[in-house]
């Protein structure tokens, strides 16, 4: 912590200040306007909900680690003896990146059995990605951070086949006022995802000290907001989108069956 200057402190907290702020409005957002989708949607929408809603919950606790980790009264930054606690960030991931893969299979509402294959499948290789990233965000050797670094690129190259090439024929049986959205929305996942294999390896490309731990935690920081917050949004948009198509058409047939008894009861009058 004493390597960091006043300015670099500040700057960390108030991003995860920032984060915090932004997780919890995300929340209330996606639970209060639930009652607005179809309910073949809620679950999606309450899942997505559920991640800023942890995500609020760890980077409440980061904060106050992060608070309790340094003594900022004399104008510089001294430790306090209490470790800043990074394992909040890997119980977070583990909790929540499982959970946005599933929230995006959940909104496009696949068959059954496509959907549990397909969340299981996701979900665990997400799972396993967290865990191998782990040990090495926690190590100062940087040969070990980048063989763990390596070790949790191969499930990440795996999302990505699957979200890529893998939803590519699920992609294209969506309805037409959907499609480039849940493709927009897989790129926004894959590109805010990329955030964090290339933050996790800042301290071994020259930056260290206090820049290595502002960058790391502010770029962690803005990718978690763009995955999991903005990520949303689009999840709920494409699940308003859908309710609203299929209410559309659910009131044409029901308009089209009306006009057909109308028209049978004239053809009995006249006859």
């Amino acid at each position: 912590m004493e390597a960091l200057s006043l300015g670099q402190y500040s700057f960390v907290q108030n991003g995860y200040s920032f984060g915090f702020a932004v997780m919890a409005a995300a929340t209330l957002f996606f639970w209060l306007m639930k009652s607005e989708i179809a309910p073949s949607y809620r679950l999606a929408i309450t899942i997505t909900g559920l991640v800023t809603a942890v995500a609020a919950y760890h980077y409440l606790q980061i904060m106050l680690s992060w608070n309790a980790a340094a003594d900022v009264t004399t104008g510089e930054v001294l430790a306090t003896g209490k470790p800043f606690n990074q394992a909040y960030r890997y119980v977070d991931w583990l909790l929540t990146v499982p959970l946005l893969l599933i929230e995006l299979i959940l909104v496009m509402r696949l068959s059954k059995a496509e959907t549990i294959k397909k969340s299981t499948v996701l979900g665990g290789a997400a799972a396993l990605m967290i865990v191998l990233g782990y040990p090495g965000e926690v190590s100062d050797i940087g040969g070990l951070r980048f063989v763990f670094w390596v070790l949790s690129m191969i499930p990440f190259v795996f999302i990505v086949y699957q979200l890529v090439v893998g939803l590519k024929e699920s992609i294209s049986k969506q309805p037409e006022s959907v499609q480039n959205l849940v493709q927009i929305s897989i790129y926004l996942v894959i590109g805010s995802w990329l955030f964090y294999p290339i933050v996790y390896l800042f301290p071994l490309v020259g930056l260290d000290g206090g820049a290595a731990i502002t960058a790391v935690e502010i770029g962690y920081t803005v990718a978690d907001i763009v995955a999991k917050a903005v990520f949303g949004v689009f999840i709920f948009v494409i699940a308003m989108r859908k309710s609203q198509a299929e209410s559309e058409e659910a009131n044409g047939a029901t308009a089209t069956l009306a006009d057909d008894d109308a028209e049978g009861e004239e053809t009995s009058k006249l006859s």
